[in-house]
């Protein structure tokens, strides 16, 4: 069927306004002119004329007309009754055409400022640092990486996540203090679209940090984002750092293949947590220095080549720092070594790795620039330090875990490498099915006898019926299950029945606590627990420290390997004589005598100060005097 004139008129102008403002402005500037144009006309060819007037040339006729389309209030003044109507049509038509004008200017404009709103334009940045997705762990990593760069003069954070741009910056301004230049930039787009991953600029980034989502499965939406990135089209030939976390074991081994070109560093969360709970269960404080190690408000870890080592051995080089306290040797091949036997030679090309307040505070001290091989100047005060006891064999222990999430099943694995054999495990929670949990983890045990028990944790008939005070260490974990403000809510439960049971019962035992949320802590310091785990928090704090320093990966990679050397809060009474003014150059030459670096220390008079950091010192100055109690603690890296 033959279309229509009206029909090909209705197409071809659907086809004009298809092509949005710049067609719509332009037909109505053709539509103007052909009004102005045609009145001109008529005017000219008839000698219409105001009273009094002469013939109007053409020219001056559209003159006259454009004036009269663009302002209504000229025609006022006109005089004739034929120029009159003329004018008339050309203003009314100017009117409608100039009206349309403004409708169509003020519908680019706010659609302009709503794809502004959207964050979809293309960011023009180089070195900076790219966060893909968006999850409450994000507040702590840009918390970090705040104070990480506020010495840099045009630092960039870029955050692309799928949810609306103004949120995300209303959100990040009331829980992200902006620190010296650095800004944070938000963008809206999906991490698992390679076209919006283009929108932050990966290819020029100094670090790409992926974060999970929120989700029942949020693996699958990493490997994907890194898939993204990796594979793109336009990827640099050098390659990314990307750092990122991982829940499943089975996932790993696929995240790797995944990143084998690039500098890929995965934090498996569940292992980390539950390596760190277990080992925070048996010495309390743990959890305290894990945390001044990984986030930039203290002191750092740094790598450095320290040429007037050359030649001497670690141990000799472990008193040579006053303001740093070394953990380990990078040798010139690569090869990572922490707490490297006392007798190991550092040569050319080896670096140091020392914990120091900054880069340019990793300086050898006075004592160490004046002294030959005899160190006859160091202040050590050899009359405290005590000598190498004999370890004695520890009795069986016996631990309870209340509540269960992800990490139990490797928290339990763990605990069994540390607990003397005979020791007894109790389980409660109100999860039915922990014991095949278990036995699907491929979990046996060896040094502990399993009791699992169903039971809510937050029943305080239940907690008297478990006699709680005979236990020498108990573990409250948080419910996956739950969200995470209901899942603190019931652990804050726990621990003050918990809190009330140890006030009132004779024998002692320790409690440390998983959060899911930073700002329930100091709620639940009321409980007074020995240590609180924010594991999302802990999480958050590698994957800053990772982005920053590569290198660092390895470090804790090393420390949280229970084959290496792992650390420890030691009985200050192994190492120095309590009760006497001794400097921290002392406390590290008695460690170096048992093989073991000693990085800090812990005052338990001070372990319920959240201000002094709950009695923890790393890294103290070497020469400064303290006066330990019985009580205190050494912090040490050592194999067991």
């Amino acid at each position: 069927m033959k279309p229509t004139l009206r029909q090909r008129l209705r197409y071809h102008f659907d086809n004009l306004m298809s092509g949005g403002t710049p067609a719509m402005i332009l037909m109505l500037f053709v539509l103007s002119l052909t009004v102005v144009i045609i009145a001109g006309a008529v005017i000219a060819l008839t000698g219409i004329s105001q009273e009094g007037g002469g013939r109007i040339p053409f020219g001056e006729a559209v003159w006259e007309s454009l004036m009269r389309t663009l302002d209504p209030g000229t025609m006022g003044q006109d005089t004739g009754h034929g120029f009159r109507a003329v004018m008339l049509f050309v203003t009314l038509g100017g009117i409608f055409i100039v009206s349309a004008l403004i409708g169509v200017l003020n519908n680019a404009i706010q659609g302009q400022i709503e794809r502004l709103r959207k964050g979809r334009s293309r960011v023009l940045e180089t070195n900076h640092t790219v966060i893909l997705g968006w999850s409450h762990q994000i507040f702590t990593i840009l918390n970090e990486l705040m104070i990480a760069n506020e010495n840099q003069p045009h630092a960039r954070l870029v955050v692309l996540a799928d949810m609306d741009k103004v949120q995300m910056e209303d959100a990040i301004r009331e829980r992200v203090k902006v620190r010296g230049r650095t800004r944070p930039i938000c963008r809206k787009g999906s991490p698992l679209d390679p076209n919006d991953l283009e929108i932050v600029s990966p290819h020029t980034a100094k670090s790409i940090i992926v974060l999970p989502p929120e989700t029942s499965d949020p693996d699958a939406d990493v490997i994907k984002t890194v898939m993204a990135i990796t594979n793109s089209p336009n990827r640099r030939p050098q390659p990314y750092n990307i750092v990122t976390q991982i829940r499943k074991a089975e996932n790993l081994d696929i995240l790797r293949i995944v990143g084998e070109r690039d500098h890929l560093q995965i934090v498996f969360t569940e292992e980390i947590i539950a390596r760190v709970m277990a080992q925070t269960s048996r010495q309390s404080g743990l959890s305290v220095v894990y945390t001044e190690l990984l986030n930039f408000g203290g002191d750092e870890i740094y790598f450095k080549n320290e040429t007037e080592l050359t030649g001497k051995t670690y141990g000799e080089a472990l008193l040579m720092y006053e303001d740093s306290s070394l953990l380990g040797l990078r040798k010139a091949d690569g090869a990572l070594f922490i707490n490297p036997p006392m007798d190991t030679t550092i040569e050319r090309g080896d670096r140091v790795i020392a914990i120091s307040e900054d880069d340019d505070t990793l300086q050898l001290s006075a004592y160490a620039t004046s002294l030959d091989a005899s160190r006859s100047q160091i202040p050590v005060n050899e009359q405290v330090i005590c000598s190498s006891r004999t370890p004695q064999k520890s009795p069986p222990e016996k631990c309870l875990i209340l509540g269960w999430n992800r990490s139990g099943a490797i928290i339990v694995r763990e605990l069994d490498r540390y607990v003397p054999k005979g020791s007894l495990l109790t389980i409660v929670a109100d999860i039915y099915g922990i014991e095949k949990q278990l036995k699907a983890h491929g979990v046996k045990l060896v040094n502990q006898k399993l009791d699992v028990r169903e039971g809510d944790t937050a029943d305080r008939s239940l907690l008297d019926s478990l006699r709680v005070h005979e236990y020498n260490h108990v573990i409250v974990l948080a419910y996956s299950t739950l969200e995470p403000q209901q899942a603190d809510a019931k652990t804050l439960v726990t621990l003050l029945h918990l809190r009330d049971i140890a006030g009132r019962g004779a024998t002692p035992f320790s409690i440390v606590s998983e959060m899911l949320d930073l700002r329930n802590r100091e709620l639940a310091e009321v409980t007074q627990v020995d240590d609180f785990i924010v594991s999302d928090h802990l999480i958050s704090l590698m994957l800053a420290q990772f982005s920053e320093n590569p290198e660092l990966y390895n470090v804790f990679k090393d420390i949280f390997d229970p084959e290496g050397a792992e650390i420890y809060l030691k009985p200050i009474g192994d190492y120095v004589a309590a009760g006497t003014p001794v400097n921290f150059y002392t406390v590290v030459e008695a460690a170096r005598r048992r093989g073991e670096t000693a990085i800090g220390y812990r005052i338990l008079s001070e372990a319920k100060d959240a201000a002094r950091a709950y009695g923890i010192h790393t890294n103290p100055p070497k020469s400064r005097e303290v006066v330990f109690s019985p009580a205190d603690k050494v912090i040490v890296l050592a194999e067991e």
